[in-house]
């Protein structure tokens, strides 16, 4: 059993909290965050709460750290961590630059500790059975990649929120829901190497834009074409168009709190097949499987190449918004 802290007990830390109440493999014991009322909300939830980071890494019970932090925090809290002999959790993005992130990872393997990372979405049973199909040759050589998932959850947040900041969390939809989709792009198409990207604040009072369109091109030549809305009810959609067929994932609520999905997939000279898929914790199953690993199991399925080549897209992405042009990742 992994002993855990939850740093940061915002929504998605209180989210992994009560994902995690059953757990047999993490059980989160103590709750980091600075503001008194979150601190109260995690002693809600059964845990021993703290001010600060630091309490954590003092503990000689806990043996990793689960950072639902701002983003610009993460390399430091990780190296910080790594350095003292703890495993790392960290929710998406890794880093904000590639800088930071090749930092980070080369201290998590100088302390030989385990790191992972809040891409949850890998862990659908629909995606896993999407990249099993591709993988297997069904749909035949990658054409293109579809996604959109959007949600207008932060539209009751004050302005004063890190997130819809510009200077703290500059192209809001990218950290918010779209970085998920650049990483199941990584995880299906492979290397990245261009990006065009345009961010525009067109339904809401967001400082830091609330409409994302990105297209990312792959070194094996093929493409994703990817939205992140924040100002319109929830939308989850991927697709995945091969030279034989297509598979298309549509969520029908929010992955906080799935109720499923529904698949269609469609073989050349052949009638289209459709399939409900069942509500999956696949937030548990994430962090279930970085415990695993940490633990001397079986390794963790996302690489720390992935991790990086994710940041260095996520920086990509935030130039081109700027410039307006194509960018290299």
């Amino acid at each position: 059993m992994i002993r855990a802290a939850i740093v940061g007990l915002g929504w998605w830390g209180q989210t992994i909290a009560s994902n995690l109440a059953a757990s047999e493999v993490i059980r989160p014991v103590l709750g980091i965050d600075p503001l008194e009322p979150m601190r109260a909300k995690g002693a809600a939830l059964g845990l021993e709460t703290s001010g600060r980071f630091e309490d954590a890494l003092a503990r000689s019970d806990i043996d990793a750290v689960i950072l639902c932090t701002p983003q610009d925090r993460h390399a430091a809290q990780i190296e910080a961590a790594a350095k003292s002999g703890r495993h790392v959790f960290c929710e998406k993005p890794l880093c904000t630059t590639g800088a930071d992130a090749e930092r980070a990872i080369a201290a998590v393997r100088k302390a030989n500790v385990q790191l992972g990372i809040g891409h949850e979405r890998r862990f659908e049973p629909a995606v896993i059975e999407l990249r099993k199909r591709f993988a297997d040759g069904e749909f035949g050589n990658a054409l293109v990649l579809e996604g959109n998932f959007s949600q207008d959850k932060f539209l009751n947040l004050p302005p004063d929120n890190w997130r819809l900041s510009n200077t703290d969390n500059p192209v809001g939809p990218l950290s918010a829901t779209g970085i998920h989709l650049v990483d199941l792009s990584i995880a299906i198409l492979g290397k990245p190497t261009h990006v065009w990207a345009r961010l525009a604040t067109l339904g809401s009072h967001f400082a830091n834009g609330d409409t994302l369109s990105i297209t990312i091109g792959f070194e094996n030549r093929t493409t994703a074409t990817l939205n992140a809305v924040l100002a319109t009810p929830f939308m989850g959609r991927l697709a995945l168009l091969g030279s034989k067929g297509w598979m298309e994932i549509r969520d029908l609520t929010h992955p906080e709190s799935p109720t499923g999905w529904d698949v269609t997939r469609v073989q050349r000279d052949r009638p289209p097949e459709s399939a409900y898929y069942q509500p999956h914790p696949a937030v548990r199953d994430n962090l279930e499987a970085f415990g695993r690993a940490a633990l001397g199991g079986s390794l963790y399925p996302v690489t720390h190449e992935e991790m990086l080549m994710n940041v260095r897209t996520f920086e990509a992405i935030q130039r081109s918004t700027a410039s307006g042009g194509i960018e290299p990742v």
